[in-house]
């Protein structure tokens, strides 16, 4: 065979196998990514695999199909047109998941090509980075979502829940808690070392029987701890005590003490600083048992209140006594008066006052 004849026979054996193997329908930009070191804390975690049709006809989706529940896929739902692109999204959840992952998608088409195989990898890690707009509030080596512990509503006569508070340790070394102190109507678990970049759980609850106060309360909590950076630290709990009442039947309701205020508010229009200025409310059991004034609270000190009395039979009436100090106040001024009753319809009422001090 000359040197033509060996030319002519190469070139048709290379034109055979390139129709007789022909570029795939779909042709991806990769099928196989890594993720590299995935947070588990940051949730589940997305990735597009785009594609180009470059058979010679519209090319559908027929299926996604992952290899496990971990793994969400969704893809372009319309035929893909001859050279234009499209997608398969895949979602992946790393919750429970620390450790290496390999997962696996295999997608089926209607152009009857064998099913295409797409991959995700990476490393499922833990605590290893926070983000500072999560845990603002700074305390030593400690970071937390506020500075203060809120407990919110608590109630003397039912369990209350046990409020959690996540705590980050950003220092470089493990944090050790020797001591905890606190009232003993508190009750907390506090972990007593955490590891640096860890996140510990510190679980409060509050006696509310045992605080015998209704209303706004504070309290506070102190850890001993070796934190270089501040380690005497002193914490603000911080909870509304109120009795808690269940739905009343119509019938229940009728019998039930009811509380009603002369009036809920009032403007004691310009006041001369240093003087202090009183005013009377009527409180008056309208309903058809013995209520029970528990607490009158004012929100500010420059606020008193007082109550002749506590308890009020069915039409009795009693006075409120309210005084304002303006002393070191200037300007617009609005405060409250709370009222604690056994009122079920209506426990917790209001009294708000203003002012404008000149000085």
């Amino acid at each position: 065979m000359n040197g033509k004849m060996k030319m002519l026979w190469f070139c048709v054996w290379m034109t055979g196998r390139a129709v007789a193997q022909p570029l795939e329908p779909l042709q991806f930009q990769e099928k196989t990514h890594d993720f590299g070191e995935v947070e588990e804390e940051e949730g589940i975690i997305t990735y597009d695999f785009v594609f180009t049709n470059m058979s010679p006809r519209p090319v559908k989706i027929v299926s996604v199909n992952a290899s496990c529940g971990c793994t969400t896929p969704d893809w372009t739902k319309d035929p893909v047109a001859v050279g234009k692109t499209g997608f398969v999204r895949v979602n992946f959840d790393p919750a429970g998941r620390p450790g290496y992952f390999n997962k696996s998608l295999t997608l089926v088409t209607d152009s009857h090509q064998t099913p295409v195989t797409l991959q995700i990898k990476g490393n499922v890690v833990r605590g290893k980075a926070v983000s500072e707009k999560e845990f603002p509030a700074i305390n030593g080596q400690l970071r937390l979502r506020h500075s203060s512990f809120n407990l919110g509503k608590v109630y003397v006569n039912k369990a209350n829940a046990v409020a959690e508070f996540e705590v980050v340790n950003k220092g470089p070394n493990a944090l050790h808690i020797s001591e905890v102190n606190h009232p003993g109507y508190l009750k907390t678990e506090i972990p007593r070392v955490i590891s640096a970049g860890e996140k510990g759980l510190i679980k409060i609850w509050m006696d509310a029987n045992a605080r015998k106060q209704w209303g706004f309360v504070s309290e506070s909590i102190h850890l001993a701890t070796d934190d270089p950076l501040l380690p005497e630290k002193y914490f603000s709990v911080y909870a509304t005590i109120e009795e808690f009442f269940p739905v009343l039947t119509p019938e229940q309701a009728a019998k039930a003490p009811a509380l009603k205020l002369s009036l809920l508010s009032f403007d004691l229009g310009r006041i001369k600083q240093g003087n202090t200025v009183l005013r009377q409310v009527v409180l008056k059991n309208t309903g058809k048992a013995e209520l029970a004034i528990r607490e009158v609270q004012p929100n500010c000190p420059c606020v008193s209140a007082a109550v002749a009395s506590t308890t009020l039979k069915p039409g009795q009436e009693t006075m409120l006594t309210i005084g304002f100090d303006t002393q070191g106040r200037s300007a617009s001024q609005q405060k409250a008066v709370t009222i604690y009753s056994n009122d079920p319809k209506m426990p917790v009422q209001r009294v708000t006052l203003t002012a404008f001090v000149e000085d």
